[in-house]
């Protein structure tokens, strides 16, 4: 937290909580519910949907560019009102390609593609500049704490507009779908306007503007070689496309996975999301609260939750194996569940971590480093399902037991979890002197040596 800056109290960190709510609302909505509509009601190729999902993540690689645009201003909060109604208008344009499809196939593809490439900036500029505020305002002590809040109120963002858009949806017809998707839309940007307002100009009151702050910051190709430059950094963004790689690469294959090889039926397959998700709240939780408890130290500290968080992660994923190899007398479910828990504990964990290491930069580049982060973990999830699935594929071609093809991915996966783990016990927080201001000769030194 920059020297000066007057820390979000609870009730601010909720109303950020508030932001993220809407903005996941909006994109679980055009991610799962018109992806469903695509395939089953339009029959279309589910290929179609994947990758206007791929292409929102693509996007997203504009991450530490729109982060920088924080930067430069010093203010987040119109980056994160701008991104949310660009977001909510992609909302609203991919509802209307979805039911334009049905009449004309090719100009709502096009209109499609325009809609996701709306969502990917919207969620790139919002979610960015949020995260900033969180690692400019939030006291360390917190962050943890913080993040887990935050993120939860985004799965209750998830939860609440899926049943509630699934009552309003049935029965379906085109006319709904945009009723329902608009309302969605502009609830969930009303809702994050009203969330920020005046959120900077209360916590702010008490900044100190340095000298350096009032000559403005580096430009952005300059502040993107800074954060590269900077081990520490580097070293981070690293981990978090590995860990999210090894996170998103068993989402698509984890259900396929229990029918085929443990007899499961499709209710029983689509109830493991709900165990697994449990799990992650569960995970987020605890490392929330011990990390507040702790503040910090031992135990409590981010690196040893990230760490631990990603060796439990690899257990975890050891037991998938084992579950492929030894059938359905495997406590399979148990082994969902803690595979999800270990992953909401990394999870949270480097999430605060990001909010710590956000601040070892230069001055005004909060924003740089989080896109860059941003932008690694977006490529991680574009990647992850293909991975994942691909790899599954080209196993079971090879290896005639789908236990044994699916658990090499699976072992491939705790790999990449072990690794993950190898480079966030190597991270240490850049030094800084002693009233809180980066020590910009021991930065030159970093980035020259």
């Amino acid at each position: 937290m920059r020297a000066g800056a007057m820390p979000l109290s609870w009730l601010q960190i909720v109303r950020m909580g508030l932001v993220q709510a809407g903005l996941g609302s909006i994109v679980v909505l055009t991610t799962s519910t018109l992806n469903r509509i695509m395939v089953v009601e339009l029959a279309l190729p589910a290929l179609v949907p994947g990758l206007l999902v791929a292409l929102h993540y693509a996007v997203q690689l504009t991450r530490p560019r729109l982060g920088h645009g924080s930067d430069v201003g010093g203010r987040c909060t119109p980056w994160i009102v701008g991104g949310m109604a660009v977001l909510a208008a992609g909302g609203c344009l991919a509802a209307l390609a979805t039911v334009w499809m049905a009449d004309s196939r090719n100009a709502g593809l096009a209109l499609a593609a325009i809609a996701f490439a709306l969502i990917g900036l919207g969620v790139g500029a919002s979610g960015t500049s949020l995260l900033v505020l969180l690692a400019k305002r939030v006291d360390p002590a917190r962050r943890a704490a913080a993040a887990a809040t935050v993120w939860l109120m985004m799965i209750a963002g998830f939860v609440v507009t899926a049943l509630v858009a699934g009552t309003l949806l049935d029965p379906y017809s085109p006319a709904r779908l945009m009723a329902v998707c608009t309302g969605v839309c502009a609830s969930a940007f009303a809702l994050a306007t009203l969330a920020v307002w005046g959120i900077e100009r209360d916590a702010g009151a008490a900044v100190v503007v340095t000298r350096s702050d009032a000559m403005g910051g580096p430009d952005f190709r300059a502040a993107l070689r800074a954060a590269w430059s900077d081990p520490t950094a580097r070293r981070f963004t690293i981990f978090v496309f590995i860990s999210m790689l090894a996170y998103s690469a068993q989402d698509l294959i984890l259900e396929p996975f229990a029918g085929l090889v443990l007899g499961f039926t499709p209710g029983e397959s689509t109830r493991l999301s709900g165990v697994q998700h449990g799990g992650v709240l569960a995970g987020m939780l605890l490392a929330g609260a011990v990390s507040s408890r702790w503040r910090g130290r031992g135990p409590g500290s981010l690196r040893a939750w990230t760490v631990g968080g990603c060796l439990a992660s690899a257990i975890a994923m050891a037991g998938l194996v084992a579950a492929g190899s030894i059938g359905p007398a495997w406590p399979f479910k148990q082994t969902v569940f803690v595979l999800g828990m270990a992953n909401g504990a990394f999870s949270i964990a480097a999430i605060g971590s990001m909010m710590q290491l956000a601040g070892e930069g230069l001055p005004r580049s909060e924003g740089v480093r989080m896109g860059l982060w941003g932008a690694a973990q977006a490529i991680a999830f574009a990647l992850g399902g293909l991975l994942g699935t691909g790899a599954s594929d080209a196993a079971r071609r090879w290896l005639e037991q789908p236990g044994l093809a699916y658990g090499a991915v699976f072992a491939f996966e705790a790999l990449l979890f072990v690794a993950a783990a190898a480079i966030a016990l190597r991270m240490t927080p850049s030094r800084r002197t002693a009233d809180g201001v980066h020590d910009r000769r021991a930065w030159v030194l970093r980035r020259t040596g």
